[in-house]
């Protein structure tokens, strides 16, 4: 999944982490959280110690106070995508990466959710996606909540960046989606036929690959 998770500077280099007593006392007092133990996320995780302390070093560039706000992260995320407004996207995988609904994500959430979207299995990675797309988190995926989505998506990739969006319209996307997924035609579409549907369908895949692109 091409994840645009360079959003936190996954570029950079591998640090030492080990730091005496007083560099630990002079960052407790500047950051607002410190992340669990490097043990615990690595059982957590698919990373191992040493790519959890590079991403670590990464998050902490871009959020010294160990926590990021809605309004940091869609101010980071939307440097990535100059020719459309993410606003609307950012504020929807905010809502994804806050799994506590605290109102900012911490790194353990960054890095769980990374986890998943570069390492899960492939049904791990579309339960993530069918909970990006279920805004009011009933369990279920309403035909608005899909256009929300999809809306959001084609706002913030503009009409020059993919020639799939120059001609279809985000209401042609919905509707074919909807068509294949609502196995029983209740107009919902939960977890199970989410999952049946993407793995059956060669093309809603691929259209949902598109649009995990943009993760």
């Amino acid at each position: 999944m091409g994840l645009a998770m360079g959003t936190f500077s996954m570029q950079t280099k591998q640090v030492n982490y080990r730091k005496d007593k007083n560099d630990d006392d002079l960052e407790m007092a500047m950051v607002i959280h410190r992340p669990e133990g490097l043990d615990q996320m690595e059982a957590q995780t698919n990373f191992n110690k040493k790519e959890l302390q590079v991403l670590y070093r990464g998050f902490k560039n871009e959020c010294p106070s160990g926590v990021v706000n809605e309004d940091t992260f869609k101010q980071i995320y939307s440097q990535f995508f100059p020719h459309g407004d993410a606003s609307t996207y950012a504020h929807y995988l905010f809502n994804a990466f806050d799994s506590e609904h605290s109102g900012s994500i911490k790194f353990e959430d960054f890095v769980m959710a990374l986890s998943i979207l570069l390492r899960g299995s492939t049904r791990e990675k579309l339960q993530w996606t069918f909970n990006l797309y279920d805004i009011n988190r009933d369990g279920y995926i309403n035909k608005e909540e899909m256009m929300d989505i999809v809306r959001a998506i084609y706002d913030m990739m503009g009409k020059y960046t993919y020639p799939a969006l120059r001609t279809d319209t985000p209401r042609q996307h919905v509707d074919a989606f909807f068509q294949k997924m609502d196995k029983n035609r209740d107009g919902v579409v939960t977890l199970d036929e989410f999952i049946l549907s993407c793995q059956e369908d060669e093309n809603i895949m691929r259209s949902l690959q598109l649009f995990e692109n943009v993760i």
